[in-house]
């Protein structure tokens, strides 16, 4: 019985450390610090630091694929280009160029500052009551036009259309080559039919060369992902490593305290504990991307991801499946395929009932059915995907699996249809 009793002491141990401290396996790894803080707040022998990462974190490349369609290519590489320590926005950019001649009273330039506040992230124009009352059509539409001889060229257009024909008045062609470019805008939905014009090659060229959508650049870019798991692959095999580099580290202070002190002595087990959860979570981690390894190792040399249950890895762990759950919530492995959320592997992460197969697979036929002169946007397919499967996700997640299946966003698929008939 004694011998039972010690047996079962190291997992109360562990069960009473995770129960004490599931925020900590709970939240992603940008978010470990914020969450360990209010633990340290009570306990004025603790602070919690971040590792140093002068030397470098441990990362490895990450492939990522490209969504636009083809006129979006080279815009998309001139807005890496563009990413440095500060970023102009895009409503700045505008303003300091809302000067004479171009806007030579106060009333254009009045009418100019309350175009650029109807301007998409896109940087199309948004027509709305509230902002431009006061001016007629006729008013804002001759301010607006001008805001084809602004940077970034295209911006303030209605439409892609209107937007390449902005840019293509900038773009220095001239002649037959530029009515050429000019037609092929003008009648992009049936571009199919226009291959044999005499000048095609070189006016589509020019085309291909706009940016898409005009304001690119200044789209705001998704955080960088961090993983918690490291899949490596080589020649000789295939390992897991826990990202170690961007743990926090607990930091016990107590010199110059006495270690009899019972207040003192209360804090320093709490210390540990705190420590034991952070340990718990790497270990947690670490079997789990193990147990990845084994049931999708073909994944990971191009392969696809197999049927794979919560209560499967949660069992040959010793888990309970929402322990599992939790683990898996906002984490992500880094393989040479990418960086992939660990939800991603489980055919059961969504819920008990629902996986995220199912929500793929929804999603193409959502969009295989789609009305193309109006695409569904991820809003509209968060709200039909929440309304059918009685589940609550962000759109983010939409988004995330939007790119995975290799489908373009909603107005890149108007294009595609316009350009398709």
């Amino acid at each position: 019985m004694l011998r039972q009793k010690e047996a079962l002491a190291p997992k109360n141990k562990l069960n009473h450390t995770l129960r004490s401290w599931l925020p900590i396996l709970q939240s992603g790894l940008d978010e470990l610090k914020e969450t360990l803080e209010p633990f340290a707040a009570s306990n004025p022998f603790v602070r919690i630091e971040h590792k140093n990462l002068a030397d470098g974190a441990d990362t490895m490349p990450t492939k990522k694929r490209n969504f636009f369609a083809e006129f979006s290519k080279n815009s998309v590489s001139e807005a890496i280009e563009a990413t440095s320590i500060y970023k102009q926005s895009l409503h700045e950019k505008l303003e300091e160029q809302i000067n004479p001649p171009l806007f030579p009273t106060q009333k254009s330039q009045l009418i100019a500052y309350k175009i650029i506040e109807c301007l998409s992230d896109e940087g199309y124009f948004e027509y709305d009551d509230e902002i431009l009352k006061g001016f007629s059509l006729d008013e804002i539409e001759r301010v607006r036009v001008r805001f084809a001889y602004l940077e970034p060229a295209g911006v303030g257009a209605r439409d892609y259309k209107e937007s390449f024909l902005f840019q293509l008045d900038e773009s220095g062609a001239s002649g037959e080559i530029y009515e050429c470019a000019k037609k092929i805008i003008c009648e992009f939905e049936n571009i199919q039919n226009l291959t044999k014009l005499k000048f095609y090659e070189p006016a589509l060229k020019i085309i291909k060369k706009f940016k898409n959508p005009p304001a690119i650049e200044y789209l705001e870019d998704e955080p960088p992902l961090t993983p918690d798991i490291f899949i490596d692959t080589n020649e000789s095999g295939i390992s897991v490593r826990v990202n170690d580099a961007f743990y926090p580290q607990v930091v016990l202070d107590i010199e110059g305290q006495s270690q009899n002190d019972e207040f003192i002595g209360v804090k320093v087990r709490e210390a540990r504990e705190l420590v034991d959860a952070l340990e718990m979570r790497k270990s947690t981690l670490y079997k789990i991307g193990l147990m990845i390894v084994e049931y999708q190792y073909d994944y990971f040399f191009g392969g696809d991801i197999k049927p794979m249950k919560l209560k499967d890895i949660a069992g040959d762990l010793g888990r309970n499946p929402s322990t599992i759950s939790r683990a898996i919530a906002n984490k992500y492995l880094e393989c040479s395929r990418g960086t992939i959320a660990l939800k991603s592997f489980f055919a059961a992460a969504l819920d008990e009932e629902t996986s995220n197969t199912a929500i793929k697979d929804f999603l193409l036929e959502l969009i295989n059915k789609e009305n193309p002169a109006k695409p569904l946007s991820d809003l509209k397919i968060l709200n039909l995907i929440q309304a059918k499967f009685n589940i609550t996700i962000v759109r983010r997640t939409i988004t995330k699996y939007r790119k995975t299946l290799n489908i373009a966003s909603s107005s890149e698929r108007k294009k595609i249809y316009q350009i398709q008939g």
